[in-house]
């Protein structure tokens, strides 16, 4: 045997001896986050929501804008105006929460549903046969995308708004405590929703499953709750993701209401709950 054989096969047996750092979690992280950006659906869904917060927060300014220039010639709307509490002007950067938590949801569910309808999932939990540190790799890279884009689409649509609101002389203050509030708590929120949407992806592991299921529980059920009658059903529509999301940013205690304290660790088991389920699931299932 030559020098240059023994000397490849010493090298074999250290590599196979001593594997390396192996499958770390922020290796982990990173394989992810490259999977997460390289495909242009994710790319177009995040830009789609962005697209959405920043119009519907010029067609708030306008609106609100017009409400409040009409109101002043008319005592009657102003009075309507005012019994609402609050800054009105505060809601405009986040006025298109509600489409951006469907867009961000999908989103979830797919990213998580299409490894297993695609197959990669076998490759995926080859090179990570614990699974866990996968799924919360992929948890983590979906959740804070989710705060970072709708935080700054809100605020981009803040700045649209301004030159809008301009013209009826009114300005938008984002440094009031209401303000903040709505701005860090529906980027906290969408990112809740996509914590959900993921569940419900590892869960039912079906594209269109798993988004029926997101859009049943957040735009289904509230309505449903809403028209039949009977004092359980307005109670447990208090309990509803979307409801908790209103009163954590309501400008004023309503009567009847939970307090925010409640209604967030209510929205933390809406999230923690699926999660752990989905990540029980995850190690027991076959893929």
């Amino acid at each position: 045997m030559s020098s240059t054989t023994l000397a490849a096969t010493r090298a074999g047996n250290n590599a196979l001896d001593n594997p390396g750092p192996g499958p770390t979690f922020l290796r982990v992280l990173n394989s992810e986050f490259i999977k997460f950006r390289t495909l242009m659906s994710t790319l177009i869904l995040l830009g789609s929501t962005a697209l959405v917060m920043v119009g519907f927060g010029a067609l708030a300014a306008w609106g609100i804008g017009q409400l409040i220039h009409d109101s002043q010639g008319n005592p009657r709307a102003g009075g309507a105006l005012a019994a609402q509490g609050g800054d009105p002007l505060a809601v405009i950067p986040t006025s298109g929460i509600s489409f951006a938590q469907l867009i961000i949801g999908s989103l979830a569910v797919l990213l998580m549903s299409s490894e297993f309808t695609t197959g990669m999932a076998r490759s995926t939990f080859a090179a990570v046969p614990r699974r866990l540190p996968a799924f919360f790799a992929k948890l983590a890279v979906v959740v804070v995308s989710a705060f970072v884009v709708t935080t700054g689409a809100a605020l981009l649509a803040a700045v649209v708004a301004g030159p809008i609101l301009n013209q009826y002389d009114l300005k938008l203050d984002l440094g009031t405590e209401h303000s903040l509030r709505l701005l860090i708590v529906s980027g906290l929120y969408v990112a809740a929703v996509a914590a959900i949407g993921m569940s419900l992806g590892t869960l039912i592991r079906n594209s269109a499953g798993g988004i029926m299921a997101l859009v049943g529980l957040f735009f289904v059920l509230p309505i449903a709750f809403q028209l039949i009658p009977g004092d359980f059903f307005v109670e447990a529509r208090k309990y509803l993701p979307d409801n908790l999301y209103q009163t954590i940013t309501a400008a004023n205690h309503a009567d009847g209401a939970l307090e925010i304290w409640q209604a967030a660790a209510w929205l933390g088991l809406w999230v923690l709950v699926p999660l752990a389920i989905s990540a029980v699931l995850l190690k027991k299932r076959d893929v």
